[in-house]
């Protein structure tokens, strides 16, 4: 026995072992390992708007430089979900798109195609709505505005019976269903709970009569706020809402902090007995505009930022939203970032040529088109507000910062 031989292979073998434990370095950052990781955790993201993007002329690239299919790049990179957006119908009676990607059913049947051949399951995002619908606009699609509540329920079953099993029947992988997106103060033109509550199960009776593995979630966002999370998960269980997952959204310049976050979705979780997730998430890589559209992000916006604005920051910012997320046990399924690839479609300098693109393809946040549905839409009529909250940088290559989902294992 060679007890000095013996005991530097020990010593190394502890050295290798805390490393690993500790941290990984992907190029030019460092990932520390999340603790208490789910080996079912979902590590996904919100590509919605990648259709409209290649259409006008993007490309990506791995961080090697290579252009490569971007499912191939983000399944390379440890994403196994991707989450879609559907609105009802995006366009004017003549076809033209209000752009946001055109985000129709159409579009998520080409993007789910991709998922599942690139092994990825698909959430499908059902806003109920024309257009964007968040906490400040729940605008009903424009055929059921003149609708009563019952038959506006009965639309929404039908709707979503009918584009799910669509999308079913093209082949696609469907692990998840959102009734609604960011629903705190209505759905589908409704504000009323009790009305609400019916939309709700309209929608998920639909889910669960095509397919009853499908998960059904629910989506709501400023959970910062006190007590928000408890009364809107008490809404839903005294109006007997059927669903599977409590889902947030989590901006952490926005949302407050990461140990409220976990405090909240553990309460839900806890007592009602769901699971919880973060559904959208993203942070700044750099205050720069890539497309001459100002970021929603920038040195003027009123907000704290706890990361450096950098590559690394982004890093360790979604990093910290998964470990956030694990800490609440095994009900916190995962975390989705938002848009990742939403970058520009030509530089700041082609303004011009860039306006022509968004209105074309509907690359951008919004063309002009859409003030017929949602009269605010003219002011936001242009690019991508999103570019340096992207994980692939302006001229679409892969940042080190999207081996996070990889390397957080």
């Amino acid at each position: 026995m060679n007890l000095k031989r013996d005991w530097w292979v020990v010593i190394t073998t502890i050295a290798i072992t805390s490393f690993l434990s500790f941290s990984v370095s992907a190029s030019d950052v460092t990932v520390k390992k999340i603790n208490n990781l789910n080996g079912n955790t979902i590590k996904g993201v919100d590509i919605s708007s990648v259709i409209s993007e290649e259409k006008s002329g993007v490309h990506y690239f791995n961080e090697e430089g290579k252009k490569e299919n971007i499912f191939q790049i983000l399944k390379s990179n440890g994403v196994n979900y991707i989450r879609v957006r559907v609105w009802n119908n995006p366009y004017t009676e003549s076809g033209n798109g209000y752009g946001g990607g055109n985000s129709d059913l159409a579009k998520a049947i080409l993007i789910g195609k991709q998922a599942s051949k690139y092994g990825m399951k698909l959430l499908v995002d059902f806003h109920y709505s024309d257009f964007w619908a968040d906490p400040s606009k729940q605008k009903a699609p424009k055929s059921w505005q003149n609708l009563s509540y019952d038959q506006k329920q009965k639309s929404v079953y039908a709707y979503t019976l009918d584009s799910l099993q669509k999308i079913k029947q093209a082949g696609i992988d469907v692990g998840m269903v959102q009734i609604g997106n960011e629903t705190n103060n209505g759905i589908a033109g409704t504000s009323k709970w009790p009305e609400m509550a019916g939309i709700f199960n309209s929608g998920s009776a639909a889910v669960r009569k095509v397919d009853k593995n499908i998960l059904v979630a629910v989506h709501f966002t400023d959970i910062q706020k006190q007590g928000n999370d408890k009364w809107i998960s008490k809404q839903l269980h005294d109006y007997n809402v059927d669903y599977d997952v409590f889902a947030t959204s989590y901006y952490p310049y926005w949302h407050g902090s990461l140990s409220n976050l976990t405090q909240s979705l553990s309460d839900v979780s806890r007592t009602y007995n769901k699971k919880v997730m973060v559904a959208e998430t993203s942070y700044p890589y750099t205050y720069q505009d890539g497309d001459g559209f100002g970021n929603t992000i920038s040195k003027d916006s009123n907000v704290v930022l706890d990361y450096p604005v950098s590559v690394q920051g982004q890093t360790t910012a979604l990093r910290d939203v998964f470990q956030a997320v694990a800490n609440v046990g095994s009900t916190g399924l995962g975390v989705f970032y938002w848009e990742p690839a939403w970058v520009p479609v030509g530089p700041q300098s082609n303004l011009e040529s860039n306006r022509l693109l968004w209105e074309k393809f509907g690359s951008g946040w919004a063309t002009t088109n859409a003030s017929e549905f949602d009269a605010d839409a003219e002011k936001n009529a242009g690019g991508s507000s999103w570019d340096n909250q992207a994980l692939f940088d302006f001229k679409g290559k892969a940042l080190p910062s999207l081996k996070t989902f990889k390397y957080i294992d």
